[in-house]
């Protein structure tokens, strides 16, 4: 069952309302005149694998050393 809120009282208290949202995993209404206008609920839980792009490919490269410099071995195209 969600709660309801007048619009006035949430604005003086968002801060503390999203907290208590977030904490107690409920819906809250904001009523404007005794009528519904907004609804307000907690965020599901992302995976870790979908928390964003920051560190998504993680673990994904793999290092082979200086791939830039010329090796030592000499081709036959080189000559």
């Amino acid at each position: 069952m969600a709660t309801t809120i007048p619009a006035g009282e949430f604005k003086a208290k968002c801060l503390k309302l999203l907290d208590e949202v977030a904490e107690k995993r409920e819906t809250l209404v904001i009523t404007k005149h005794g009528k519904p206008v907004a609804q307000l609920i907690p965020m599901e839980e992302a995976p870790a694998e979908r928390q964003g792009i920051v560190g998504s490919m993680r673990g994904s490269v793999l290092w082979e050393g200086d791939i830039i410099s010329p090796i030592d071995v000499e081709w036959d195209a080189m000559k």
